[in-house]
């Protein structure tokens, strides 16, 4: 009998996000299944559920995923990113097999640009009779928003949530929407302040770095940040 696989949004960083759904399916799992950017590195995912969950007596999975434009990717880097999906995908599929419940952390919600459903994908195709549950989580967006005291919307309000290489529409998509919420970008972020400077929004935006992480940081003055000094996990809500 197949085991069930639990995919489990954990939130942006701070353990006390996690749902008591996710607290609970994780304790229920034998097994888990943590993703990781680097082979050499350690997981994040996995830094944020041993803080909520004792982890004695469970297996552990890690499974490296590059961190690639993964819909664009062409040659080689698209074939090693089916490796990696693949590999992963009959890792899991091997526990499940033995009747193990596994349980496969993701930062954030599993729905908001989770690489996870690269792996679904490969996991339905192996065994179409799968059973797979989504357990919503804590999206950095949300986070971010009510560490900055803002809301996203009202009324009537339209929002936009824009992923890292949006600058060929982002005049345009910030003309059209009352929020606009502009996902890593600590390497676009001169061009960001230079446009909204432009368009006389510079002042209606505001930065969260690293959101429910320890060094957390919610920066009001968007033209006093560095580029080069942004982490990788930044965020800009512009609200009009």
């Amino acid at each position: 009998m197949l085991g069930k696989l639990s995919v489990i949004g954990i939130g942006p960083g701070d353990p006390e996000l996690l749902t008591l759904k996710a607290v609970r399916i994780i304790k229920e799992s034998q097994v888990l299944c943590v993703p990781k950017g680097r082979e050499e590195g350690s997981s994040l995912a996995l830094s944020i559920v041993e803080k909520a969950v004792a982890l004695e007596g469970k297996e552990v999975l890690e499974a490296h995923f590059p961190m690639m434009k993964t819909r664009k990717s062409k040659g080689a880097e698209k074939d090693e990113l089916d490796a990696k999906w693949s590999s992963a995908a009959a890792d899991m599929l091997a526990k499940l097999k033995e009747g193990l419940d596994v349980a496969f952390p993701t930062l954030g919600d599993p729905t908001i640009y989770s690489t996870f459903f690269y792996l679904y994908d490969k996991l339905i195709e192996l065994e179409p009779d799968l059973e797979i549950e989504i357990v919503p989580g804590v999206s950095s967006i949300n986070a971010a928003a009510a560490r900055a005291n803002i809301y996203l919307g009202l009324g009537n309000d339209s929002i936009a949530v824009l992923p890292a290489n949006y600058m060929d529409n982002l005049k345009s998509t910030l003309s059209t929407f009352n929020t606009v919420v502009l996902m890593k970008v600590n390497k676009v972020l001169n061009d960001i302040v230079k446009l909204l400077d432009e368009m006389g929004l510079a002042d209606k935006a505001v930065c969260v770095s690293r959101v429910g992480m320890e060094d957390e940081e919610v920066i009001d003055d968007i033209r006093s940040i560095k580029q080069e000094e942004l982490n990788y996990f930044s965020m800009i809500i512009v609200r009009k």
